[in-house]
C-alpha cells in the first residue's frame, strides 16, 4: 500500500482538480482505429500537469500502464528512503549516472506489449529508447505553473512543496543541463502532441481519445 502523502504509481489519479484541454498543433479528424493497431503512448510533462488523470483514462480504455518512476521507487526502498519527490528525483538521477540516461526506458521495453501507456518521461534519453518500439507516441501536458501548484495541494503529496515558491524551487531540479538527470522541458519539446490542460476533465480526456484515434490511423496507413 502506498503510503499517505507519497509519490504514487502509474495511472493514480489527481483527484477532482478541474482541466481542460488545448490540443496543438492537429487539428484534423481522424478515423476509428483498428483494434489490432499497435499503440505505445508515453506520457510526459511537468508535475500536476494531468499525467496520472491520462494513465488512469487509458487503462480504463484497457492499455497496461507502466510508469518509469515505479523503478525509481523501487530502488528507493532499498535504500530505506521515503518516496517524496526530493528522494525520487535524486535516486533517478543516480541510476541514469550510473547505467546511462535512457536507463528506466531500457529496463521497461520487455514489458510492452500491444496497447501501453509509459508515465513519468522525464529525460530526452528516454524518448530515444522508447522509439525504438514501433507504435510509440509521445504526449505532452502542460498547465500554467500557479495551476499546477493549486493541483498539487488538492492532492497532497510529500514534496510538492507547502508554497508556490518551494513548488517552483523543486520544478527547477527537474529541469537541468545535465543530460544524466531529469529534462522536462526538453523532453516536452519532443512530444508529438500536447495539451494544455487548463480546464475541465471531460474537455482533456475527449482531446486524449482524438490523439488516440488520430495515432491508431497512421498505424493503418
Amino acid at each position: 500500500m502506498t503510503p499517505p502523502g507519497a509519490q504514487r504509481g502509474c495511472g493514480a489519479a489527481l483527484g477532482p482538480a478541474p482541466t481542460k484541454a488545448v490540443m496543438k498543433p492537429r487539428t484534423d479528424s481522424p478515423s476509428r482505429p483498428e483494434a489490432s493497431a499497435r499503440i505505445i503512448v508515453g506520457l510526459t510533462g511537468p508535475n500536476a500537469s494531468g499525467k496520472s488523470e491520462v494513465a488512469t483514462h487509458l487503462q480504463r480504455l484497457g492499455f497496461a500502464c507502466h510508469s518509469l518512476s515505479d523503478i525509481v521507487r523501487e530502488e528507493a526502498s532499498v535504500r530505506g528512503l521515503d518516496h517524496s519527490r526530493v528522494h525520487l528525483i535524486a535516486v533517478g538521477n543516480e541510476l541514469r549516472r550510473a547505467a546511462g540516461p535512457g536507463v528506466l526506458a531500457s529496463r521497461i521495453r520487455s514489458r510492452l506489449a500491444q496497447r501501453d501507456v509509459v508515465d513519468s518521461i522525464r529525460n530526452p534519453a528516454e524518448v530515444e529508447e522508447l522509439r525504438r518500439e514501433s507504435g510509440f507516441h509521445l504526449l505532452g501536458l502542460d498547465a500554467s505553473v500557479e495551476l499546477r501548484f493549486q493541483r498539487s495541494r488538492l492532492r497532497g503529496r510529500v514534496g510538492d512543496g507547502v508554497s508556490l515558491e518551494d513548488f517552483m524551487t523543486t520544478e527547477e531540479a527537474e529541469n537541468t543541463a545535465d543530460p544524466a538527470a531529469q529534462q522536462l522541458r526538453a523532453t516536452l519539446q519532443l512530444a508529438d502532441v500536447t495539451l494544455v490542460n487548463d480546464g475541465e476533465l471531460p474537455s482533456l480526456l475527449h482531446q486524449v481519445d482524438r490523439t488516440l484515434l488520430h495515432w491508431s490511423a497512421i498505424r493503418q496507413e
